[in-house]
């Protein structure tokens, strides 16, 4: 379907976009608004009775006709005089993108936050609602089943994006201190399932699940519906702090192969890691070793916070994982690395993960075995 004439796109923004007469709750400001979880919450929160206006926020305009747009990069000065009115800002102008690269990756992400906190309390805004990961609790064989959103964040920046999660936790937890007044929920959701691309939903494109050996994983997923919901109730002051937000309760590997009729491949934690570590140095793949450790130990969480407040996911695991898989279908992935339908045929189905890394093994050692003569 084609979009609408400009002209009258325009004309529909300036009849629906203010706010609605009478009508209470809070102007609240969505940057990243024109894709992703960022267009989907504003839908969501410009259909929703209990707020009063949606000003949208993106280098683009987006699809919403509903919110008032305001068009500039997240890291502009100018972006204060636009949160100018609003009482709530929800920061999702992320980009983690795997094949970003890193440096302009981070500049990004931290300086674009700090902008947005900065930016906000000149506004007068009272509440910025920040969207993390459950990952920057770091995957660890040692972790509660589950864990509380008070457990200690003990990830590394190891893994893709994490180390850039953890800067922005500690932006949150400084900001209401550099500006009083300012109040500052943080939401951290499981693996994201829905439209989205991660080095954990490229674990299931490819064609055997690699279990280190040893490793005890546990998935817990959270779908993009139910992370709108969480973040709505952020906005709605219906909880507040940090919030973590996922499927009720989880699945241990055996479930997940069976439900997802993908047999595993078990290696060594020895050959797994350095063979991804060096697959990731030469740049055969996007994933850095410390990705593995997030598919080898338990990062599940309990959701308390939310659930205290009335807030319940409307999936469950296995229905999330069905969806992964269902949206996954005909990808293939290989130690991270996207392949065509050509190189994965060329590569063998059932031993195209082994090639790699165990090639990345077999050098060296052999390598070793050179020293040792």
């Amino acid at each position: 379907m084609s979009s609408p004439d400009p002209q009258v796109r325009a004309a529909r923004n300036q009849s629906t976009s203010s706010s609605r007469p009478g009508a209470r709750g809070p102007v609240v400001a969505v940057t990243g608004a024109a894709s992703g979880i960022g267009a989907l919450l504003t839908e969501r929160l410009a259909a929703s009775d209990e707020v009063r206006q949606v000003v949208a926020i993106d280098e683009r305009r987006g699809e919403c006709t509903a919110a008032r747009w305001q068009i500039l990069d997240v890291r502009d000065p100018a972006i204060a005089e636009k949160l100018r009115g609003a009482d709530v800002v929800v920061h999702l102008a992320l980009d983690l993108d795997l094949e970003t690269d890193a440096a302009a990756r981070t500049a990004y992400n931290v300086r674009g936050t700090q902008t947005v906190l900065t930016a906000a309390a000149a506004a007068g805004v009272h509440r910025v609602v920040l969207c993390t990961s459950a990952m920057v609790y770091g995957a660890l064989s040692d972790n509660e089943l589950p864990l509380s959103e008070d457990a200690e964040l003990r990830a590394t920046a190891e893994a893709t994006g994490v180390g850039d999660l953890l800067e922005i936790e500690r932006l949150a937890r400084r900001a209401p201190r550099a500006h009083p007044g300012l109040n500052v929920t943080v939401v951290r959701p499981a693996v994201l399932v829905g439209g989205v691309d991660t080095a954990l939903t490229r674990y299931f494109e490819s064609p055997r699940l690699l279990v280190v050996a040893g490793s005890r994983p546990a998935w817990q997923f959270c779908h993009v519906d139910d992370l709108c919901s969480a973040l709505e109730y952020a906005v709605l002051e219906k909880a507040e702090g940090e919030l973590a937000v996922g499927c009720d309760g989880w699945l241990e590997q055996e479930e997940v192969e069976e439900l997802s009729g993908i047999r595993r491949m078990e290696l060594p934690s020895a050959v797994a890691l350095g063979a991804a570590a060096r697959l990731h140095r030469i740049g055969l793949t996007p994933s850095p070793a410390g990705d593995l450790a997030y598919t080898m130990y338990p990062w599940v969480v309990s959701g308390s916070r939310l659930h205290d407040a009335g807030w319940r996911p409307k999936y469950t695991n296995e229905e999330v994982l069905a969806e992964l898989l269902e949206e996954v279908s005909g990808r293939h992935t290989v130690a991270g690395r996207r392949l065509g339908r050509k190189d994965a045929t060329a590569a063998g189905a059932a031993g195209a993960t082994v090639a790699l890394l165990g090639a990345a093994a077999v050098v060296r050692r052999a390598r070793k075995a050179r020293r040792r003569i």
